[in-house]
């Protein structure tokens, strides 16, 4: 069915004259396609609504900018992943389904390139020199030198980088040499996780590859925007996901956990963490999925049914269920990390190591785009302050 659009058509929905909608023809914002014998032209149904919405958008200036800091509307187009629906979409395709059966390899590829290539196939990269001296610093921290360490010549800003940087973003993360094998089993030996464990870390790492533009992706995008390195945008956005509104929601929401199963009672325990400690429901709610995160019920349901074979796993799930109830408020994948962490004797802080190597899929994928758009990130500012000072 063709669904092009005649000239009257185009410039109805745009809300223009005939005259201002070939002058975006004429200025490239707008394609047209010959009409075969007739000499009117033809517009894409979908490129007019695509800019009939930036038109929308120009018209409501800096409230824009206001509303898409706070969950509002979206600030930059991407093909690589988008929310719908309550549903997770990575290049169209479902990433819960994705988690029955892929690898985090997999998804970056599709993330990358819509699987045009296999990427990783290539050995795994050398350890940056200097790197063992930093031995006693936090995870992410040693991930963010290691990044630090590698020169633009070494590392060239282009997806064939991709593969050598999520490995050595996992030996960084792990403090272990680098390693060509599946990265959700590097994580399972360096925890010492069963094969069971090993299969709920390979869906984790595939949930949490990518998020639409998050905070530490647009820090990624922007950075790459400037013509910065790969490793410097991923550095970016390891120093965004640090944060405890973004990374360090699973610590917060272990916490949590780990405070209710200590307490006598622990619906009372629970109440007082989030009046007292974290107002913002730490491990639970999402402005995007307002009927519940698909990335929490997945893994949840997962522990679910692993909980014969944990202790204290089935104690974790009930402190999860008395948190929901009292809040009003479904889990998130913060509290699926944390759970994950506890039930299974990770090292503090491991849910933040998969969610750093989760998105550092996504973060290639979006330094990629915005490197290939050639377009600085640079939004302008509205002014509040005084206009003029003596």
């Amino acid at each position: 069915m063709n669904n092009d659009l005649s000239a009257s058509e185009a410039a109805r929905l745009l809300g223009v004259s005939l005259p201002t909608l070939y002058s975006y023809v004429s200025r490239g914002l707008l394609a047209s396609v010959s009409n075969g014998a007739s000499r009117g032209k033809r517009y894409p149904q979908e490129d007019v609504l695509r800019l009939a919405a930036r038109r929308n958008d120009a018209k409501r200036g800096g409230q824009t900018a206001v509303a898409a800091m706070h969950w509002g509307l979206p600030v930059l187009e991407t093909r690589i992943s988008h929310i719908l629906d309550g549903r997770l979409l990575y290049r169209g395709c479902d990433a819960t389904a994705l988690a029955r059966h892929a690898t985090l390899e997999a998804a970056a590829g599709l993330l990358w390139d819509d699987n045009a290539s296999d990427y990783f196939q290539q050995d795994a990269p050398a350890l940056p020199p200097g790197l063992a001296c930093a031995s006693d610093a936090k995870p992410l921290a040693r991930a963010m030198l290691a990044m630090a360490m590698l020169t633009p010549a070494a590392i060239p800003h282009s997806l064939q980088s991709g593969p050598a940087l999520m490995r050595l973003l996992a030996a960084a993360l792990l403090q272990t040499a680098p390693s060509a094998l599946p990265l959700h089993l590097q994580l399972a030996l360096a925890w010492q996780a069963d094969a069971e464990q090993a299969e709920l870390l390979r869906a984790a790492l595939v949930l949490l590859a990518d998020h639409e533009l998050n905070a530490s992706t647009f820090a990624v995008r922007c950075v790459a925007s400037t013509g910065a390195s790969l490793p410097m945008a991923l550095s970016a956005g390891l120093a965004a996901l640090s944060g405890d509104r973004h990374g360090g929601g699973s610590a917060a929401a272990r916490c949590m956990l780990t405070q209710a199963l200590a307490a006598p009672d622990a619906r009372d325990n629970i109440n007082a963490f989030y009046k007292n400690i974290a107002p913002e429901f730490a491990g639970f709610g999402h402005p995007l999925y307002p009927r519940g995160d698909p990335r929490a019920a997945y893994l949840l349901d997962h522990l679910s049914a692993l909980s014969h074979g944990y202790p204290q796993l089935r104690a974790i799930l009930a402190a999860c269920a008395v948190a929901g109830e009292l809040l009003d408020a479904r889990p998130n994948a913060d509290l699926a990390l944390a759970a994950m962490e506890l039930a299974f004797g990770w090292p503090e802080g491991a849910g933040m190591g998969v969610f750093a190597l989760a998105r550092s899929a996504g973060w290639i994928a979006h330094a990629a785009e915005q490197a290939a758009s050639a377009a600085l990130i640079r939004p302008r500012a509205r002014y509040i302050g005084r206009h003029q000072r003596d």
